[in-house]
């Protein structure tokens, strides 16, 4: 496969028609349509979040203009994303944390660290930290980094319960509630 024909491929533009009750508009006619990944949201100046990206994402990942990718399950990455990160000049950051069931799987300290290293250095940025669905390690880490950034515990428990939902962990909850910044490099 060709580098220069994957590209062409992955960012061919998605045309959608507007709702039979609803006219078109001549404005978005023809126009490319850039399709976020599921739970996408910035998290700060050059850095965002989400759940796993897949090929419909892909021009709009491009738009973000990433240098970085943190990648938080230990399943390999599939070599459609990869080829999309080499591409694009992304490197990719990868945290093997297993899903955390309650509860007696235990989320790696060290390892929400290293990530969070890699976060706090703006060379890296602008990045996107991600999971499967940008929920509980997702929120984990986020909320790790927003407790470095001096919030409040209550709304950094909100913020992981906009993205949990009704999926929201006690044992994700407890553990950035524990979470010790004063060791953490700033």
């Amino acid at each position: 496969m060709k580098v220069g024909a994957f590209e062409e491929d992955i960012c061919a533009p998605i045309k959608v028609s507007p709702p039979p009750d609803i006219g078109g508009d001549s404005a978005t006619d023809g126009e490319e349509l850039f399709v976020p990944p599921l739970n996408f949201a910035m998290v700060d100046n050059g850095v965002f979040r989400s759940g796993f990206p897949d090929s419909a994402n892909f021009c709009f990942l491009r738009s973000l203009g990433l240098r970085s990718i943190i990648y938080l399950c230990p399943e390999p990455y599939p070599e459609t994303n990869n080829e999309f990160l080499k591409v694009n000049g992304i490197r990719l950051f990868q945290f093997h944390i297993e899903k955390c069931k309650e509860p007696f799987v235990n989320i790696p300290e060290e390892t929400i660290r290293e990530a969070l290293n890699v976060v706090l250095d703006v060379n890296n940025h602008p990045l996107l930290i991600h999971c499967r669905r940008g929920k509980h390690r997702t929120g984990c880490l986020v909320g790790c980094l927003r407790k470095m950034q001096r919030w409040y515990l209550s709304s950094i428990f909100d913020e992981y319960q906009r993205f949990a939902g009704v999926k929201a962990r006690v044992s994700d909850q407890r553990f950035i509630e524990r979470f010790d910044v004063s060791s953490s490099k700033r």
